[in-house]
């Protein structure tokens, strides 16, 4: 007999071209543009076009291969701007044209049939001619004006509306997009958003990326967005790990879990803290982000210096950039003591640099800057010195003055915004600061803008106060449960 020859399954694999979706960012000619695209790709960018001005070919084709070696890193396309022959010397994945700067049929002649080909358009007509040709996507605008390049046209967002609902190919959104507006444009169909000095000329390019790609999860279904809370156990039920699952879940996200310490705690106090080891700390963030997207990440009572240093090494060495929102609880409603002393300059200097959301109350944050905080004058300065020390975003919460109303003081690094509830006087309040903070999670994952998560997180939180009722001999806990049906009768988006 012959020798059988082994089955081979043989798979005719058809050449499948990127997706263009999300955060698309276009190259400027400042200073440092391998290192801040590099970080901005940290961010979730998805798209990089380089768009290389005033500079001779030679250097176009080294500075292109630097940039062709990060995205390859990094896993997302690379598109040159306008000029086909450099596309295809670099062997990008793709070229964009202009109205006036080529054809894409010739494009396609030189390039081949599995680069992508988009084509700048400002009406209807435009990009439908520009479908007909072959184009892959287009890019449309200018939705807003643009300090980037003098325009003519601004279709804006009814023109976007317009040319989304009679064509089959990717939208990508072009001019004067920010994390202000930028809702309003996904809302109206854009498959992505064009972003050039509102991500590469922030000083965090990571977080702005990051910002921006989170608002693409306003069109998933219900539960829309994924949080990780990194936090301790409350075996009473009413703070800690257990008040974020339940306010990250009724609000309508996924609520996943690393747990770092366990207390026994009722509502008259924490009676013993029993700390989880680091590495365990470790080995449930690695196994949950190994296999769940998560989009946010919200920490609690995080305990000891050895888990706050191993927190903030490993998500440093991640790859791409999660958004956290820290709350950064030191002391229990019942007055134990729930971070150790000497694990506060150590939050101080590793953790809190990495956040896009600080929110301490106002004795949290008199313990990190070590100073009196007694107005909301005072509140104001203790946010800005927070963003100096690296917080891309500070929320200080004014439960503890004494005023008529209940004041939290958000600053951005440019503006102060105020959000502002009559004062209930009221001694059930446990785990509010927990719930707040995951509420703000929560609508961040779901692709709020932080304005409206933190307006919205207010409203959840103000009512859940409102309704608690009585429950042990302490202080009671908030009513997570009827504050969310409150939301959701006044139009929230749940």
């Amino acid at each position: 007999m012959g020798e059988t020859k082994p089955f081979r399954l043989v798979v005719n694999k058809t050449s499948q071209k990127p997706d263009i979706s999300g955060v698309y960012l276009i190259t400027d000619q400042e200073p440092n543009l391998i290192e801040r695209v590099s970080i901005a790709l940290k961010g979730g960018a998805s798209t990089l076009q380089y768009r290389a001005k005033g500079i001779g070919y030679s250097e176009r084709i080294c500075e292109g291969m630097e940039l062709k070696r990060l995205t390859a890193r990094f896993g997302v396309s690379f598109i040159v701007n306008d000029d086909v022959r450099l596309a295809r010397d670099l062997d990008a994945d793709g070229v964009h044209l202009g109205q006036d700067d080529g054809n894409i049929v010739e494009a396609r002649m030189l390039l081949g049939p599995d680069k992508l080909i988009g084509k700048s358009t400002h009406n209807l007509e435009e990009a439908l001619l520009a479908e007909n040709e072959g184009a892959d996507y287009i890019g449309f605008g200018a939705i807003y004006p643009t300090k980037s390049k003098l325009v003519s046209c601004v279709p804006g967002i009814k023109g976007l509306q317009s040319v989304k609902g009679n064509i089959n190919i990717p939208v990508v959104a072009i001019g004067g997009i920010t994390s202000a507006t930028a809702a309003d444009v996904i809302d109206s169909g854009a498959n992505a958003i064009a972003v050039i000095s509102s991500v590469l000329s922030n000083s965090k390019p990571d977080i702005a990326a990051a910002e921006l790609l989170l608002m693409f999860n306003r069109a998933s279904a219900y539960p829309r967005g994924n949080v990780l809370s990194v936090a301790g156990s409350d075996s009473g039920g009413g703070a800690g790990i257990q008040a974020d699952i339940k306010t990250v879940s009724l609000l309508g996200s996924y609520a996943a879990t690393v747990l770092t310490a366990l207390t026994a705690q009722n509502t008259r106090g924490v009676s013993a803290i029993h700390g989880l080891p680091p590495s365990f700390v470790i080995e449930q963030l690695d196994t949950v982000l190994a296999d769940i997207p998560i989009d946010v990440i919200k920490t609690g009572m995080l305990h000891t210096p050895a888990i706050i240093g191993a927190l903030a090494e490993r998500l440093s060495e991640r790859k791409v950039y999660i958004p956290m929102v820290i709350d950064p609880v030191m002391i229990a409603k019942g007055g134990a003591t729930l971070l150790e002393r000497e694990a506060i300059q150590l939050f101080a200097d590793q953790l809190l640099p990495m956040s896009y959301l600080l929110t301490p109350n106002i004795p949290e944050a008199e313990r990190i800057l070590g100073r009196t905080i007694r107005n909301e004058g005072e509140m104001e300065e203790a946010a800005q010195h927070l963003h100096s020390m690296g917080a891309a975003n500070v929320l200080i919460k004014g439960g503890h003055l004494s005023s008529s109303t209940s004041t939290d003081i958000l600053f951005d690094g440019t503006r102060f915004h105020y959000f502002s509830s009559d004062r209930i006087f009221s001694s059930n309040t446990h785990g509010t600061g927990c719930s707040y903070a995951s509420a703000i999670a929560a609508f961040i994952s779901q692709g709020e803008t932080l304005l409206s998560a933190v307006g919205q997180a207010k409203t959840f939180i103000t009512s859940a106060i409102a309704s608690a009722r009585t429950l042990g001999r302490g202080h009671s806990p908030i009513n997570h449960f009827m504050a969310a049906q409150e939301l959701n009768k006044k139009g929230s988006n749940l």
